[in-house]
């Protein structure tokens, strides 16, 4: 029994290991499905659609019936006088004011009362500001969703070709551990100098710190994708797509059109708001009308026990009525209001003027810089693959006894640069495909 006891605990720890240690993976579409759910941007924007639907809902209720009810228990400790002509108190001298005191040491109001709002300008263009303001909202949303889309991007191809870097490094460190090897042995058997031994050494010692380099900055490029995926950082993530060529075979798309850019649909959004503001300053001139109705009973009495005879003491009482409030003049100050949000609706028209240029700057710029990127990406790759070739005879001549040991340490450090030249290339080339693709509204 005891031995079964302990299997079984032996195993389940086992069970929660194994899923303690289990990898995500993922590609670029499944990090950005995951971000548009889990980035703190993105859960943020949804809750301003969620504010913003509360203030539509909030102008709806305004406009609902409003009712209140109201309560006044109160004890008259000193009462207050009225002064009244002489000739209505018996036995008083004529010609002179009598002061006297109204009222009982104990009173109360109890009331009901309801609003009804049969027409306010103001109210029903309130109402539909709002829903543009919710219409707002959940294109800031969508401008959102693009932003951690362009951030995820950018993040997801710079660990991949860290990844792909620190793998380089990882085959240099290999290529000239061997190389150290053969030039030592090539040094005890009299065939190279200590010189020689010494160049290698260095190189070698180099790449071993440029392998610790690649390696610190694929933790950081990791660290900085699982922050913009609101991923927990300690979570292990594996990513599933890799780097090749076709990624740059999109051609250039010229059949953009600025609604795609949800910057301009924005500000046609702001438009409709300052037209609507507009239009809600006008509507002030217009009368509101109120139905309302109040039904209640007061009291009043010598002793404050009796206020609680409700049968007794109260006297019923009740109004209904129709309300109407019309504006006369106001020292011209709706006048004015309205003179500043017709100049703030011009300056929304000028930005869209101001918009469009500044998109199409950006277009020109971002597909140029993507095309020249790719191009100078592929003559970099052909540098790495020749300095490549030249390393490699150029050993061979050495280990074949016609060369020198500095022509392959010069070798072998073009070829590094040249490494490095080519994923600087691939990784702009990667962010210039991203900047371009933002830029025609089809990023996401």
């Amino acid at each position: 029994m005891y031995k079964k006891t302990i299997l079984t605990l032996s195993l389940s720890i086992a069970m929660l290991f194994s899923l303690a240690q289990e990898v995500r993976q993922m590609s670029l579409q499944e990090a950005t499905d995951y971000a548009l759910e889990h980035n703190q941007n993105i859960i943020n924007a949804q809750l301003d659609i969620e504010v913003a639907q509360g203030v539509v809902k909030e102008n709806i209720a305004t406009g609902l019936p409003q009712i209140n009810a109201n309560l006044d228990l109160a004890y008259n400790f000193s009462l207050p006088v009225s002064f009244l002509p002489s000739e209505f108190i018996p036995g008083a001298p004529p010609g002179e004011q009598v002061a006297v005191a109204f009222g009982t040491k104990y009173s109360g109001n109890a009331s009901v009362g309801a609003t009804q709002m049969l027409f306010d300008g103001v109210f029903f263009v309130g109402l539909e500001a709002a829903k543009t303001y919710q219409e707002l909202s959940t294109k800031n949303h969508i401008k959102s969703k693009i932003d951690v889309a362009e951030a995820v991007s950018k993040a997801y191809y710079a660990v991949l070709v860290n990844r792909l870097t620190l793998e380089l490094v990882e085959k240099n460190y290999g290529r000239l551990d061997t190389l150290l090897s053969e030039t030592k042995e090539m040094y005890i058997n009299g065939f190279a100098e200590k010189i020689d031994v010494s160049r290698v050494q260095v190189q070698y010692n180099n790449i071993k710190i440029n392998q610790e380099n690649s390696k610190r900055m694929l933790a950081i490029a990791e660290s900085i994708l699982k922050f913009q995926l609101g991923m927990p950082i300690d979570e292990e993530l594996e990513l599933t797509d890799e780097l090749t060529l076709d990624m740059f075979d999109d051609a250039v798309d010229d059949s953009f059109g600025y609604e795609q850019r949800v910057e301009y649909s924005i500000l046609q959004t702001q438009e409709k708001l300052a037209v609507l503001d507009i239009k809600r300053t006008k509507v002030e001139y217009l009368p509101k009308v109120d139905l309302y109705a109040t039904l209640g009973a007061i009291a009043g009495t010598g002793a404050g026990a009796n206020l609680f005879n409700v049968g007794n003491e109260w006297f019923d009482f009740g109004l209904a009525g129709v309300r109407m409030n019309i504006p006369v003049f106001d020292g011209l100050r709706k006048q004015r209001v309205l003179q500043q949000k017709k100049a703030k609706l011009e300056q929304v028209h000028n930005n869209f003027d101001l918009l469009e240029n500044s998109i199409n700057l950006e277009i020109k710029q971002t597909q140029v810089t993507y095309e020249n990127s790719v191009k100078f990406m592929n003559v970099q790759l052909e540098n790495m693959e020749l300095s490549k070739e030249v390393y490699e005879i150029t050993k061979e001549k050495y280990q074949a006894g016609v060369g020198s040991n500095l022509e392959v340490i010069n070798a072998d450090a073009d070829y590094k640069e040249a490494q490095t030249n080519f994923f600087v290339s691939l990784y702009n080339a990667l962010i210039a495909k991203v900047d371009y693709h933002k830029s025609i509204g089809k990023l996401l």
